[in-house]
């Protein structure tokens, strides 16, 4: 959730990492007789405690001893070696019903399987801890076993990893800009249509303007006394809307000095202040403090304010807060046009129609709604389908409306049809601000860093490379498209509580653009 104004460091990162360790069984002689241990990658010896467990164990077993405790030994072993002998073939059924069904989900997804899901399975022979005193033959039988898994693993790897890299052939993606100088996470990172512009906003209290080509900050507006969570540009004009967690929106104006010096900063407008702390030694960024207008008091938000959007010819503003409304804004007057309640939870995202007087807002309550601003009397949909948080919901040119979730799906939804989605697509981690492209790609971005591009039909597109030194180092926060700026060589933008945004070329086979 974006921080209110209260709170200026980073928050966590809500990525989840999951990690999974596995045990098996072993056998192993203890105190003269044979007893059942745990082996694992990790330990390779039993300590005294659990050596006197299970010396106990198989004293209960075995019996008292006699004159012929030899004797009484053998039907134990032989019923221990029978039990093993089940238990592999258990495990080795389970292994090829797993892989009899990884292949059927691949056949239906139509991808290859991750490299890595092979990589994280341990061997067999890996984990069992064999003492000397079991007979050869078993300890044979279970080394070949490990080994024709770890030999699966290996080809089935390889497989996964040649099939990859013919995949990749047709989409090319690759890190061409960093934006860096905000002290704190990103919250959103927004394009300008025509113009080689980024906006970011940021949980430092500021929103930032950022040359494409040169990737230096432009503009920097400091009007807010809170987090600012949401960034939005005027369609047509120099003007910039954001929400914050001091409860307000601001508008303000962003126009941008081109030629800004390398050693000095200077402004001709009175609001613009160059003496400010620079983000790099070597320049100096126009600030700006006041903005044109302001969206609060009397019938205004209580709470903080996460989104805000222009409305179709940029008369109309729409907010959306954790006070569980969103408000209809006149920007003319500032005063509030109309409270849009009806969601049970803090509201978590909002956007308008890119042509038509339409808006949706998400909600902690695993619903979004459709506003229709069309007719006199307002109309809404419930869109339900969601377990979970929906957190973000956007228009597509060809009036759908694509909605993410932190129950780790994204679904593609009719707007003349709010009972079921046409395409829904499962993730492996919670979904934050998506962005839809000209030509229907969506961009995903995660809580666990990754960022993956899928068509409106649910299939998958690409994942942009995530190593050390490309990526983000923390969740993803949000991304946007540009379009029709064939000047710059970026046309996607992600934002990160890395504090870093990132631009990248990403070149789509034909049929996607």
């Amino acid at each position: 959730m974006p921080l209110d104004g209260s709170v200026a460091g980073g928050g966590p990162d809500r990525g989840k990492q999951i990690s999974a360790t596995g045990c098996v069984c072993g056998v192993g002689s203890v105190g003269g007789a044979t007893g059942v241990g745990v082996g694992g990658p990790g330990g390779k010896q039993l300590s005294a405690k659990k050596s006197l467990k299970l010396s106990s164990l198989a004293d209960d077993m075995i019996g008292p001893p006699s004159a012929t405790g030899s004797h009484h030994e053998e039907p134990f072993r032989a019923r221990l070696h029978h039990l093993f002998a089940q238990i592999e073939r258990e495990f080795e059924l389970l292994h090829a019903e797993n892989l009899s069904l990884q292949e059927k989900l691949e056949a239906v997804a139509g991808t290859p399987r991750d490299p890595m899901v092979g990589e994280r399975l341990l061997p067999l022979q890996d984990s069992y801890e064999v003492d000397g005193t079991v007979n050869k033959s078993f300890k044979s039988k279970l080394g070949s076993a490990g080994s024709k898994v770890k030999a699966s693993h290996k080809i089935r790897a390889q497989t996964s990893r040649i099939v990859s890299s013919f995949k990749a052939q047709s989409v090319v993606s690759s890190l061409v800009r960093e934006f860096c100088g905000h002290k704190d996470g990103v919250w959103q990172v927004s394009t300008k249509t025509g113009q080689p512009i980024i906006g970011t906003a940021s949980a430092d209290h500021s929103a930032c303007i950022w040359g494409i080509d040169t990737g230096r900050c432009l503009l920097q507006y400091t009007g807010h006394s809170g987090s600012v969570n949401s960034i939005k540009f005027h369609h047509s004009r120099d003007l910039v809307l954001t929400g914050s967690g001091d409860a307000t929106a601001h508008i303000w104006q962003a126009a941008v000095n081109w030629e800004i010096p390398a050693r000095k900063g200077h402004s001709s407008e009175e609001e613009l202040d160059d003496e400010d702390e620079p983000y790099e030694e070597k320049e100096r960024i126009d600030v700006l403090r006041t903005p044109i207008c302001e969206f609060s008091g009397p019938g205004g938000h209580t709470s903080v304010v996460v989104a805000a959007d222009w409305l179709p010819g940029g008369d109309q503003v729409i907010t959306a807060s954790w006070d569980r409304t969103a408000i209809l804004w006149d920007v003319e007057t500032r005063e509030p046009l109309q409270p849009l309640c009806g969601h049970d939870h803090e509201l978590t995202h909002a956007s308008a129609h890119q042509s038509q007087r339409l808006v949706v807002t998400a909600s902690r309550d695993s619903t979004f709604r459709l506003w229709d601003f069309r007719d006199p009397i307002p109309a809404v949909s419930v869109f339900q389908g969601h377990t979970e948080s929906v957190t973000s919901t956007v228009f597509t040119r060809d009036d759908k409306v694509v909605s993410g979730s932190d129950d780790r799906s994204v679904k593609v939804w009719e707007l003349r049809n709010m009972r079921s989605a046409l395409t829904t697509i499962r993730t492996d981690s919670a979904v934050n601000r998506l962005a839809v492209s000209a030509g229907g790609v969506i961009a995903i971005p995660h809580d666990n860093r990754h960022i993956r591009l899928f068509d409106l039909n649910g299939q998958r597109i690409a994942r942009l490379p995530r190593t050390s030194r490309q990526g983000h180092r923390r969740m993803v926060s949000s991304v946007a498209w540009t379009e029709d700026i064939s000047s710059t060589v970026c046309n996607l933008f992600s934002s990160g509580f890395d504090r870093r945004v990132l631009g990248w070329a990403v070149c789509l086979p034909p049929k996607d653009n």
